[in-house]
């Protein structure tokens, strides 16, 4: 640990990492006396710190609660819960609790896209962006997707497109955004949220103040905090006048606004039907941000989706193989079972665990029957699993990644689909989920 005066009021970065750093590299320029804490004693980011900011006092070890009391300010990273008791006793005090969106959107004037929801948030904001590239549009892309918001500051953008956590939005005062979208909810995060509908109210502030709603008319829990004057909705059906949806003409699937015909779905080089809602969502943020039509759907016909997102790798002895890493919760399994499907008689055999983050699978056990031949089940969680799903298919246990799809070439038929999608985090056995996906296309190539 590092320790230095704490002396007069102060500005407190609360957790280091990438976002921390980007908090500090915002406001050190400033008139500002800064400190940074961080519960570990080897935070990511640390050595760049001591390099860049040799004169910023950094706590680092268990936090402490005279540099919590000394704080004016706390700019709290979204890995830090607000229920952390040093921060909590801050809030009752008065004090001031942001993040590091917060400070981004109290410098911004042009206009923000917010896009948050249980699933699909990264697809949605890159194709997005992708739309706003071809309409010949400067847009500032990222958040929760990668880049800090904070690097995102630059006087030439014209727009902002930003994936916001519920972690981000517990933080967050002034986000008026020109358009936002919850796209879907389902329960995650439980390990840090009391219950799903603490989860749901911290998404709903992504609505507060928002010129356009957009509404996911499928979704019920997602539709109910938006309660905006102007809405622009979508769904996975016909829709109505004004609306997006799925067509069906002499059985060709089609993208439309009302009876307007946009675009054949057999277009959209994203696989699964999830990535069809995902288009629709992203054309409906875009007509409320007054992008072209045919821009937006030239973007969709050239996005092949994002990596570790039901991407496709391979097709080995008439099985084809999907790494959908990013599943780190059941509704992005359910979502990813239910876009791969095929009304041929085919299956999924479905490779799943890792750390459940308390979540409960029985609506994926509910789920398996139709979609699934059998089950491979990986990690510390998967016993967890295999009592939720209670024999409604078969599963085997595997050691690690190549033994998982060893198992599952095993159990496939021809014309199946294996896919990874471990409705779970990966940090019992990988440093994050594109680690894991990596693992999984190596073990794939080896099969090959």
């Amino acid at each position: 640990m590092i320790k230095q005066q704490v002396g007069a009021p102060m500005t407190l970065v609360v957790g280091l990492g990438p976002t921390g750093l980007s908090c500090v590299r915002f406001l050190a320029g400033g008139d500002v006396r800064l400190a940074v804490i961080d519960s570990r004693d080897h935070p990511p980011c640390l050595q760049q710190l001591r390099d860049e900011f040799p004169d910023v006092a950094l706590f680092t070890g268990a936090f402490e609660a005279d540099v919590f009391e000394a704080a004016e300010r706390l700019i709290v990273s979204p890995g830090v819960s607000l229920k952390e008791p040093l921060i909590e006793q801050a809030i009752s005090r008065g004090i001031e609790v942001i993040g590091d969106v917060e400070l981004f959107l109290r410098e911004v004037s042009v206009p923000v896209v917010a896009i948050t929801g249980s699933n699909g948030k990264s697809t949605v904001t890159t194709l997005l962006g992708e739309m706003a590239k071809v309409a010949g549009l400067r847009a500032g892309v990222g958040g929760n997707l990668g880049t800090p918001v904070l690097e995102l500051l630059d006087e030439a953008n014209e727009l902002y497109i930003l994936e916001l956590s519920s972690f981000q939005l517990e933080t967050i005062c002034s986000l008026r955004a020109t358009a936002a979208v919850i796209l879907n909810l389902s329960a995650d995060h439980l390990d840090r949220y009391e219950s799903y509908d603490e989860y749901v109210q911290a998404k709903a502030v992504i609505y507060r103040n928002a010129k356009t709603a957009i509404v996911n008319l499928d979704d019920s829990a997602a539709m109910r905090p938006a309660k905006n004057a102007r809405s622009i909705s979508f769904c996975m059906q016909a829709p109505q006048p004004d609306q997006y949806g799925i067509c069906d003409i002499d059985g060709v699937q089609w993208l439309c606004r009302g009876e307007q015909l946009l675009l054949q779905t057999s277009e959209i080089p994203a696989a699964g039907k999830h990535n069809q809602a995902n288009a629709l969502a992203a054309l409906a943020l875009g007509e409320a941000v007054g992008l072209p039509m045919d821009a937006m759907l030239l973007a969709i016909r050239n996005f092949r989706g994002l990596a570790h997102r039901t991407w496709f790798v391979a097709e080995v002895n008439h099985v084809r193989w999907y790494n959908d890493s990013k599943g780190t919760n059941v509704g992005a399994s359910i979502a990813a079972l239910e876009g791969l499907d095929m009304a041929d008689g085919s299956r999924s055999i479905l490779i799943a665990g890792g750390d459940c983050k308390g979540a409960d699978f029985s609506p994926l056990a509910a789920l398996l029957p139709a979609y699934v031949r059998a089950l491979v089940l990986i990690g510390r969680d998967a016993s967890h699993i295999d009592e939720a799903v209670d024999g409604a298919v078969s599963s085997v246990s595997a050691v690690d990644m190549n033994d998982a799809v060893r198992l599952a070439a095993g159990l496939a038929h021809p014309g199946d689909r294996v896919l990874l999608s471990p409705a779970c985090a990966s940090f019992d056995m990988y440093e994050n989920y594109m680690q894991r996906g990596e693992a999984f296309m190596e073990a794939v190539g080896r099969l090959a």
